[in-house]
């Protein structure tokens, strides 16, 4: 089946009880069992099903597998957030002496887990220049354990070269970890570039609401973690499953299997089968929604680069962009809807932009079917050192948009009148 088809279909065939035609919401914490070997049998991991919510459910588990086939991977795991999804994704490959390489550009928050919390487990986070492959390869040593990267950096749509980055993770035997929140998998599959693990904040273009929290993580099914020296946790028998070794899952799906099994199991991060079924709903748009997200963001950045209020504007899919080349090999159809522009007069100006929107709203998130506007050095990326922010691209002046659903005209008129007011 093709994109469309999957982003309906996928994961789920019509109860054969209800005969429910679109999929049901299961409310539930807990399920029955046949026999007391059937329990057994799914504790001992065994055979497939359903245990306890915590672990997965019946909605979530369709999410999972539609997601994984959009992305084409083996399996996926719902969790409550995105960052949860990225917190479990790590703690499942290091541990305290381990250390992780990260691109520069990421979400401030993300960047905080990394560089500060992270750290008080003992796990070391390196920051590469997202734009330099070489960079990560420069910071591999003996403890490294994955590579990590923004498809779309946050808030800027700095591009990385996903196919150059993999390249070198997978040369030095480190698995290549994609978070492609903003993309979503209908503008990019970072697999075919090289992901073996990826990174949804489902909150985002996936539902496509504003409604509910959710994260993913994702399974390419590509890495070789078997004789892989890097991670023995993966290679030795695992006390807490009677010797299960997880490198020996079928079809490679080991990782995603001990992400469930145990992470998810011992920390608790799980999403809800009302939020998942809520992201299933957004799901079935998704393609439509992101060409027409990206088709008004591309027209509302070519009006904010003809204005004299700002600046410069970053986005992607400009000819004017540094990562133009780049968003034609990684996102031909479409660069997705969140970018940044600086407003001249810097703070004090961006400050009278916002509060003089009317119809744009001034919120945090992205990838709502409403356009948002926020203030990255006061908001998102305020928790980060002005050299972090510096080194992000994001100065005084960075406004950030995440363009809507909206008739694009009404957009371009309120921006009009804002930037009016901001230069006054």
């Amino acid at each position: 089946m093709k994109f469309d088809t999957l982003a309906l279909h996928a994961g789920y065939t019509p109860d054969p009880v209800t005969h429910s035609r679109a999929v049901p919401l299961y409310m539930t914490t807990a399920y029955t069992y046949d026999s007391t070997e059937h329990a057994r049998s799914l504790f001992a991991l065994e055979q497939p099903g359903n245990i306890y919510s915590r672990l997965g459910s019946p909605t979530c588990d369709v999410l999972e597998q539609r997601i994984a086939a959009l992305e084409g991977g083996v399996g996926s795991l719902a969790t409550a957030s995105g960052h949860a999804a990225i917190q479990m994704m790590m703690m499942n490959l290091a541990g305290a002496g381990d250390e992780i390489i990260a691109g520069n550009n990421l979400y401030g928050g993300t960047m905080n887990l990394f560089g500060v919390s992270f750290p008080r487990l003992g796990i070391k986070v390196h920051f590469a220049d997202a734009h330099d492959p070489a960079s990560f390869e420069k910071l591999i040593n003996d403890k490294t354990k994955a590579i990590y990267v923004e498809a779309v950096g946050n808030p800027n749509a700095d591009l990385a070269d996903l196919e150059a980055i993999g390249r070198i993770a997978h040369a030095h035997g480190l698995p290549f970890i994609v978070d492609n929140t903003v993309a979503s998998p209908a503008l990019l599959q970072p697999k075919k570039f090289g992901a073996d693990l990826i990174i949804h904040s489902t909150t985002k273009y996936l539902s496509g609401t504003g409604t509910v929290m959710g994260g993913m993580a994702v399974d390419c099914g590509t890495f070789r973690w078997k004789d892989n020296p890097r991670f023995p946790l993966f290679n030795n028998p695992d006390p807490s499953y009677h010797g299960v070794v997880f490198a020996d899952a079928a079809n490679n799906a080991g990782y995603i299997m001990r992400l469930r099994s145990l992470i998810l199991r011992d920390f608790g991060g799980c999403q809800s089968p009302f939020n998942a079924w809520i992201t299933l709903l957004g799901m079935e748009t998704l393609s439509l929604r992101m060409k027409r997200h990206s088709e008004s963001a591309l027209t509302v950045a070519k009006f904010l680069e003809a204005s004299d209020a700002v600046e410069r504007v970053n986005y992607p899919a400009l000819e004017s962009s540094p990562y133009y080349a780049l968003s034609k090999k990684y996102l031909p159809n479409g660069a997705s809807s969140m970018f940044t522009f600086v407003i001249r007069g810097g703070r004090e100006a961006g400050g009278k932009f916002i509060n003089a929107c009317r119809l744009i709203s001034h919120v945090t998130n992205l990838g709502d079917s409403r356009t948002l506007v926020s203030h990255p050095a006061t908001t998102t990326h305020s928790q980060l050192t002005d050299e972090q922010l510096v080194a992000a691209g994001i100065e005084t002046g960075t406004v950030r948009l995440s363009v809507g659903l909206e008739d694009v005209g009404d957009l371009l008129e309120d921006l009009e009148q804002a930037l009016k007011i901001s230069q006054e």
